[in-house]
């Protein structure tokens, strides 16, 4: 789909249909007609506009003969296992003499904010600024994407401590991975802010340094808290891992126990069900059976409350 936005001098953000100077296109999974044509009036590679519809691809700034590209990851979901967990994919921004180009897979939180008018000062026509503003935006994603983990980190924790299923820990596993995703994305992302201050094809005006240095600062934000979720999660899954493992080996030990409890009746019920009645003690009493039922059983308590003494049940 492409969208074209443009922002007045006066401030106005609306939605255009013709492409003229300083305008924003925005292209989320568009057809193969669409990115042709947008990179013949721009006068663009396809081949770049199309390396942002790979999820394989690097993150990466690149200057070519009138316009720069440059790759970000960005954060977004997929359904994995009937439930929600966070991966990256990129975002491709294209900067060119009279516009700026947008193009990405998915219609992420970070576009969508920027198609609604609700970033401050934003002006489609500084293309610098307005890529600047898009990262800060990013990386500020990745912090609200880093809080859910958190939550879901606690509410895993939650689960582990009364379940001895391997359900949870696998959950954890997921979110393990998509913290594997955010943190390498981070890195990569970190990498292109610092080309981007090296790179003269670039402009950069004085009122920009301060948005390139919050953007910077906000990127390393969440790359530390990043590390300190994995490390944090690691750790639970090894200390959980090991309880569950223990919780197991308990539940196998009362059931051992009980077993061993039951069969003491169950051996002297068999010795007394053979068809060998001569010679069988009790054999012509009346009281032959409730006699060793009795004593069948008061052999079973007499061992359960030995096991009850030496705290094997817990």
């Amino acid at each position: 789909m492409q969208t074209t936005y443009l922002s007045a001098p006066n401030g106005e953000f609306k939605q255009v249909t013709e492409i003229t100077d300083g305008v924003w296109i925005s292209l989320v999974n568009p057809t193969t007609t669409e990115i042709d044509s947008v990179a013949q009036q721009c006068s663009v590679d396809p081949d770049d506009l199309r390396a942002a519809l790979d999820v394989e691809e690097r993150s990466r700034v690149t200057a070519e003969d009138g316009y720069v590209l440059v790759l970000v990851d960005v954060p977004t979901t997929e359904i994995r296992n009937k439930r929600e967990w966070f991966i990256t994919i990129p975002l491709g921004i294209v900067i060119t003499s009279s516009s700026i180009i947008t193009i990405c897979l998915e219609h992420v939180s970070v576009i969508s904010e920027f198609e609604s008018g609700r970033v401050r000062d934003l002006r489609t026509f500084m293309k610098t600024r307005f890529t600047l503003q898009l990262l800060l935006r990013n990386a500020a994603a990745y912090l609200a994407v880093l809080g859910q983990v958190d939550k879901m980190i606690d509410q895993g924790e939650a689960n582990l401590r009364r379940s001895t299923r391997n359900e949870e820990l696998v959950e954890m596993f997921e979110l393990e991975k998509s913290l594997v995703y955010i943190n390498t994305s981070l890195m990569s992302n970190q990498r292109v802010l610092e080309r981007l201050v090296r790179t003269p094809a670039v402009k950069k005006y004085p009122d920009d340094d301060d948005l390139l240095q919050d953007t910077m600062i906000e990127n390393e934000q969440a790359m530390e808290m990043s590390n300190i979720y994995s490390g944090i999660l690691s750790g639970t899954m090894d200390a959980y891992a090991s309880v569950i493992a223990n919780n197991q080996n308990s539940i196998m030990k009362t059931l051992a126990l009980v077993t061993i409890v039951l069969s003491i009746p169950t051996m002297v019920f068999s010795a007394f069900g053979m068809n060998l009645l001569e010679g069988m003690p009790l054999n012509t009493s009346f009281w032959g059976f409730p006699v060793v039922v009795g004593a069948s059983f008061a052999i079973s308590l007499v061992a359960l409350a030995f096991f009850i003494r030496k705290k094997w049940f817990r």
